[in-house]
């Protein structure tokens, strides 16, 4: 079996499909390796990707035929880049082992919705048996789905391959994914158990406020934040959001933080830039807040992921959370763009060798479970 992996990945504000080749090495003293052979963002057709966004931020039910529909467009966009990433990459299909697809989430309910009966659920599209007949590799895909079952939130799963990356002896870490959600994966020192759980909204709803009032997909820097000022009272009723009390494991998505639930909280005199400086102030307020309750003597906090470079966030990240050093995972030699495209890439390998993917610390699940479904070449 090839040592070479390609995760796929698209966040929740369907930005861009993330596409990592990883080489991955299982060392003598138990530690993996992990190299970044070769990492791009590929763009999504405009008009599948506004289709995506505006579902995110609506609750109409779709048709089966809307549902069947998505789940093929969404795996030819996959399979493109996957495609591509190999080309890209001065590669072939026969060099890749196997590709693992995350897809793009529709809901994700994991405690599902008690007051009219829902089962808990989890429900990602893209599939995966397309994308194994358009690329000519192996596919793994539907991972979270496995975990629910197993009583789990099917999310974060990427917190083992932060342990076995970014754990040292001695110092209390947290790995800090800033995707359109923010989720933490707890790292002791001590070597006790890792844990990580989902704290709200990161990226995703100053992204989607961004695109609405300024036509930009993201607010690039932090500018439109940082000529605002945050707006206290909206901020308080932001926060009195009963989700963020909830107990560690938790996760949610689009269908819950959207901007319906934002202007909700409006009173109609906000400016949008004020607005835009709230979102900011809630995501590092909401993300400072569980990490002191979690694991209140973190020395060490590494980011990743897209909110990364938005300097403004990085920085109230740092001023809610002082004396601790707050800075990117690109200073652990791991690329903060493609640290979730290479988790992707990590669990179609487990999945093939027969390992489990989660870690029931993080996810509730009943026990440890190998994810996903295997769609041969």
């Amino acid at each position: 079996m090839s040592d070479l992996f390609l995760g796929l990945i698209s966040g929740t504000s369907a930005d861009g499909i993330d596409a990592a080749i990883v080489r991955f090495d299982d060392r003598a003293d138990g530690t993996l390796a992990a190299q970044l052979v070769f990492g791009a963002t590929y763009p999504w057709d405009p008009a599948l990707a506004e289709r995506l966004v505006t579902l995110g931020q609506q609750t109409a039910l779709l048709t089966l035929d809307d549902v069947g529909d998505l789940d093929v467009r969404i795996a030819d966009a996959f399979a493109d880049a996957a495609n591509e990433a190999i080309r890209d990459a001065a590669l072939g299909p026969a060099d890749i082992a196997a590709i693992g697809s995350h897809g793009q989430t529709l809901r994700h309910r994991p405690n599902g919705r008690d007051h009219d009966g829902v089962a808990p659920f989890t429900l990602q599209l893209g599939d995966g048996a397309r994308i194994a007949e358009r690329t000519g590799v192996a596919t793994v895909a539907d991972f979270r789905r496995r975990d629910v079952a197993a009583g789990g939130h099917g999310a974060p799963l990427l917190p083992a391959l932060h342990a076995a990356l970014l754990r040292t002896p001695g110092e209390d870490r947290a790995v800090l994914n800033l995707g359109g959600i923010a989720n933490l994966t707890l790292l002791p020192g001590d070597g006790g158990a890792v844990r990580g759980f989902d704290t709200g909204p990161a990226n995703g709803l100053m992204d989607a406020w961004c695109l609405r009032h300024t036509g930009a997909a993201f607010d690039r820097g932090g500018a439109l934040a940082a000529a605002g000022r945050v707006d206290a009272a909206l901020l308080a009723r932001l926060r009195a959001e009963p989700w963020f009390a909830l107990p560690a494991p938790k996760s949610t998505g689009r269908d819950q933080f959207h901007l319906g639930w934002v202007e909700s909280a409006l009173r109609g005199d906000e400016t949008v830039a004020d607005v835009q400086a709230t979102l900011l102030a809630l995501s590092a307020t909401t993300i400072a807040d569980a990490l002191g309750a979690m694991q209140p003597r973190t020395a060490r906090l590494i980011g990743c992921g897209g909110g990364v470079h938005n300097p403004a966030l990085m920085r109230a990240l740092g001023e809610a959370m002082p004396g601790m050093v707050v800075e990117s995972s690109a200073l652990h030699g791991i690329d903060p763009d493609h640290m979730e495209a290479m988790g992707f890439a990590w669990l179609a390998r487990q999945t093939l060798l027969g390992r489990p993917g989660n870690l029931p610390s993080v996810t509730g699940a009943a026990g440890p479970r190998v994810l996903g479904v295997i769609h041969p070449a």
